[in-house]
């Protein structure tokens, strides 16, 4: 592995359960008609470019590591299974892999083929070389999957406080950015001389990739960046331990749904690829002026009626703004 940080996050019991692509498939006979047509569609995109039956084999092993992943996430805090959570789920997969990145590819794009990195970001790293290993890819022959990968992980993260953080999946607004903006200073501390290293300068490209694809939310439709907003103020709460029927949940709502995302949106988001410059700096400018009427216009409804009573009021007072916003 790229950085030197304390390894420590061995398989779960839901990674036990799914070890294979096998048993993955099996999971998701009846759950996975999104996801199989997201992968025929990327297929459809990537293999005009495979010019050899090696190029042909590495989009199939992709295609099962995604499959594996993905109900491994259904299982763990999706549809699936019981712990869900309202924004990291399944679905946040197709967000990125289904719509964004089509974004992307529909763009001239030329092939790119603790250490401050965040506790979810290591344990994604861990198991996503075991998924590697188990999709059938070979860590010597493959290096530089294993090497983008890892960077586009790390690359993501925004907060990167230590411990098993409580807010570590949702509170993006507490952090100070994405990592990606820093990668190449991170990489000159843990691997001098990197940028002689065509793997590892790969790797760093996609990083920044990955990482405006991860939080190009604030390009999408508005309506879309407004529940993904919703759904992270929801996973914060219940990560929390408060209920949003309960009046312990309504400040806290309050503040991340208007300055929160505010902060987020204007303050600590930025694109850091030229590819994530032009396929969503358009989209985040039309949302801008939406934003700013969205946090004035809940914290206008919630004066109105005096201080909330609950979480739940608050996301009523958000929904209700956002519709008359785009009516």
């Amino acid at each position: 592995m790229i950085f030197d940080y304390p390894r420590g996050f061995q398989a779960d019991a839901i990674e036990q359960k799914l070890p294979t692509t096998a048993a993955a498939r099996a999971l998701l006979a009846t759950h996975d008609a999104a996801l199989e047509a997201m992968l025929a569609a990327r297929h459809g995109e990537l293999a005009p470019r495979a010019s050899t039956p090696d190029d042909m084999a590495i989009l199939g092993r992709t295609a099962d590591a995604v499959r594996l992943a993905y109900a491994r996430l259904a299982l763990r805090h999706g549809r699936l299974g019981t712990d869900y959570h309202a924004y990291h789920n399944e679905g946040h997969i197709l967000e990125i892999c289904a719509g964004r990145i089509s974004s992307m590819l529909a763009r001239s794009f030329a092939p790119m083929f603790s250490a401050g990195i965040g506790a979810n970001e290591r344990a994604s790293t861990e198991e996503m070389l075991r998924i590697l290993d188990a999709t059938g890819f070979d860590r010597a022959l493959d290096n530089d999957f294993y090497v983008a990968l890892e960077l586009m992980i790390a690359g993501s993260t925004f907060d990167a406080r230590s411990g098993a953080h409580p807010y570590n999946a949702a509170e993006l607004v507490q952090s100070g950015g994405a990592l990606a903006a820093k990668l190449d200073t991170k990489l000159d501390k843990h691997h001098p001389g990197w940028r002689d290293d065509p793997v590892l300068v790969r790797g760093q490209r996609l990083a920044l990739v990955a990482a405006d694809l991860d939080t190009a939310n604030v390009a999408d439709v508005f309506t879309a960046f407004a529940e993904n907003g919703e759904n992270l103020c929801r996973e914060r709460e219940m990560l929390s331990g408060r209920s949003l029927d309960a009046g312990e949940s309504a400040l806290p709502a309050l503040a991340f749904l208007t300055d929160g995302q505010d902060r987020f949106f204007f303050d600590l988001h930025r694109f850091n690829s030229e590819i994530g410059h032009a396929a969503f700096d358009a989209g985040k400018a039309a949302n801008a002026p939406l934003v700013k009427a969205l946090t004035l216009g809940v914290r206008a409804r919630i004066a109105l009626g005096g201080p909330p009573v609950t979480g739940a009021q608050v996301i009523e007072a958000y929904r209700a703004t956002v519709a008359d916003l785009v009516a």
